[in-house]
């Protein structure tokens, strides 16, 4: 799971705000709500709630700051989820529901089937649930919500942003890295297999001992992106796994989170596959597959003048001509370490 929301009356606490007495948070959940934000897990409010009053007690609580896009209206709740993960920019089959009443788990159930639901009175082996608890918590995972916060400040600028999208980005301050993955890479190499479905050129996911035996391969190249603004960085968003045989380079795996779909670093990174390519003198292939989510990236690989050219079985091989290479765009610094 990727985000965690929060019914508050009976469930986060004790009581009901709106009758007037005193609330109280229940056992152990503000410890919860710590040890979630710790794991790199995100969390949200949707709470049938005064917006106002529900806030300020979340802030005497000390606990508002952990919620992102906090949906505190009197809408259906499944309004309110679908909302959090738009915001989020996740699946809704990431997100994990906690609501003391079963009406409420019943209604979102119905309109989102894919969410995963959880009785409030269930709350005391909550962190103990495998969906709940990730194999590796890395340097990313500490500061996710962060990471987050930082961007929705990003979005309040850019809405209010006059002019071309390029001046904006120009703006930003971007600094791209591409790097050869190490070992200290690879936890967050396959917390990026698993968690990126959107920006996933295959939907291949490897294994930390798979990754391991790539950065030793001769015949494997594991490329690991980062980005940072002057907002603050947005840790570490993208991986290429490259096949390279003596005359074709084949791109195995291409992805990218979610949260840096608007920055065109997909468009960057093919770039600067082309010219390696194109300076090794090889062609440039890439394997894709299709799914319900992923189009995004067949259309950034189409944008950058790839051609389909042979279909295995569900795998589509695409080529890209390295004869007429684009120029790497002057609104990001990029900084390459082999």
């Amino acid at each position: 799971m990727k985000c965690v929301v929060w019914d508050l009356d009976h469930t986060l606490w004790d009581g009901v705000l709106l009758e007037g007495f005193g609330v109280t948070v229940k056992d152990n959940v503000s410890e919860i709500i710590r040890t979630l934000d710790e794991r790199g897990i995100l969390q949200s409010v949707a709470s049938k709630n005064n917006h106002a009053d529900a806030e300020q007690k979340l802030r005497d609580l000390g606990l508002y700051e952990y919620f992102l896009y906090p949906q505190i209206n009197w809408n259906n709740k499944s309004d309110s989820i679908g909302t959090i993960a738009k915001s989020l920019n996740i699946s809704l089959d990431s997100i994990a529901f906690i609501d003391d009443q079963p009406f409420e788990l019943d209604e979102v159930q119905f309109v989102h089937p894919d969410v995963f639901c959880i009785l409030a009175e269930g709350l005391d082996g909550l962190l103990d649930l495998p969906e709940l608890h990730p194999v590796f918590i890395t340097e990313d995972s500490k500061i996710r919500r962060k990471m987050y916060q930082d961007d929705i400040e990003r979005k309040l600028v850019e809405e209010r942003f006059e002019g071309a999208q390029e001046d904006f980005l120009a703006s930003l301050d971007m600094e791209f890295t591409i790097s050869s993955a190490t070992e200290t890479d690879l936890q967050r190499v396959e917390e990026l297999t698993v968690r990126t479905h959107q920006l996933n050129t295959t939907g291949y996911t490897y294994s930390y001992e798979e990754l391991r035996e790539f950065i030793k391969s001769d015949s494997h190249r594991l490329i690991i992106s980062g980005l940072s603004d002057k907002y603050g960085t947005y840790g570490k968003i993208g991986i290429v796994l490259l096949e390279c045989q003596d005359k074709v380079w084949n791109i195995k795996l291409l992805l990218m989170s979610c949260r840096v779909m608007s920055r065109g670093v997909g468009s960057i990174m093919l770039t600067y596959l082309m010219q390696e390519a194109a300076n090794a003198g090889v062609k440039l292939r890439a394997e894709f597959i299709s799914n319900d989510r992923n189009r995004p990236m067949l259309i950034t690989y189409k944008f950058a003048g790839f051609q389909e050219v042979e279909q295995q079985g569900n795998c589509t091989i695409m080529e890209r001509n390295t004869d007429q290479i684009p120029q790497l765009p002057d609104y990001v610094s990029i900084i390459i370490n082999d």
